[in-house]
């Protein structure tokens, strides 16, 4: 149902630790873009324990939730129902509020992946590799199965992250190849390279990349850039950034609580933009 700017409703991302979140200077951007003048979105630090009782005192007057970390999987029993996206993965990082109470996930991670590559001008691979194996990894093997027409190959530091990873290939339909992070550096030649890892975790491979590389997608956004960022663009890569993801998740799921489609995509870059200039 489309929002009437005199609505006051409620929306707030949830996660532990949660105060680094952009979330709320980019939905708060939307809102004032949209002349939704009387909704608001705050941050609340809930983890595994407390999400339950959190989600049983959801009122009229919530639209949603943002989900972040620990709270993606956590979720899914207290919903009523999930996307086929969602269930994908086994991860849903938002949950609307229908009128009649209902409690709805979805994950915009990974058509937000998928978008931010295509703003880049990636519609479609042959090959990719993916540096990391944890939930990001999962999301991303998601996208790739939408963009990349061949192999995967994903680059971990054990055999039973290998194992989870070619698992996840498995059941998304992509054809996935582990290889071991000590050979990290030859994934920096493939089409496009998706960085999923924790900050710090990929400096080292920045001395290793090519003369001319082509895609890096580092789901990092602060710090900005990373070192293998930086190197990847000195020498003319492209290279999507954490905030383009963050960015592109955030306007669908703005769509979908608020019922305002598009949602100020470039309003809502630049509110966070700024918002890191000031950190």
């Amino acid at each position: 149902m489309r929002a009437r700017a005199t609505d006051a409703r409620r929306a707030a991302v949830l996660g532990k630790p949660i105060a680094h979140s952009l979330s709320p200077v980019l939905h708060r951007a939307a809102y004032e873009a949209l002349g939704l003048v009387d909704w608001s979105y705050d941050r609340f630090e809930v983890d595994e324990a407390t999400l339950p009782g959190f989600v049983s005192e959801l009122g009229a007057k919530w639209a949603g939730l943002s989900l972040t970390m620990p709270l993606k999987r956590a979720i899914i029993p207290l919903l009523d129902e999930i996307s086929e996206t969602a269930a994908s993965v086994e991860a849903v990082n938002t949950v609307v509020r229908t009128e009649d109470g209902r409690l709805v996930g979805d994950n915009t991670d990974i058509p937000g992946m998928v978008a931010a590559l295509r703003e880049h001008g990636v519609e479609q691979v042959e090959s990719a590799a993916i540096l990391g194996a944890g939930a990001t990894a999962s999301s991303a093997l998601a996208a790739l199965a939408r963009v990349c027409t061949g192999e995967v190959v994903a680059y971990v530091r054990s055999e039973a992250r290998a194992a989870e990873m070619r698992q996840w290939g498995e059941r998304l339909d992509v054809e996935v190849r582990t290889a071991d992070w000590a050979q990290a550096d030859r994934a920096l030649h493939a089409p496009l390279v998706i960085a999923t890892t924790p900050a710090g975790t990929t400096d080292a491979l920045a001395a290793a990349v090519p003369e001319r590389p082509a895609t890096l997608f580092d789901v990092l956004y602060d710090p900005w850039p990373t070192a293998l960022a930086a190197r990847w663009s000195m020498f003319g890569g492209a290279v999507v950034s954490g905030l383009d993801l963050l960015v592109h998740q955030a306007v669908l799921q703005v769509e979908q609580m608020t019922g305002r489609v598009p949602a100020p995509l470039e309003a809502m870059r630049k509110a966070g933009e700024r918002a890191l200039a000031n950190r």
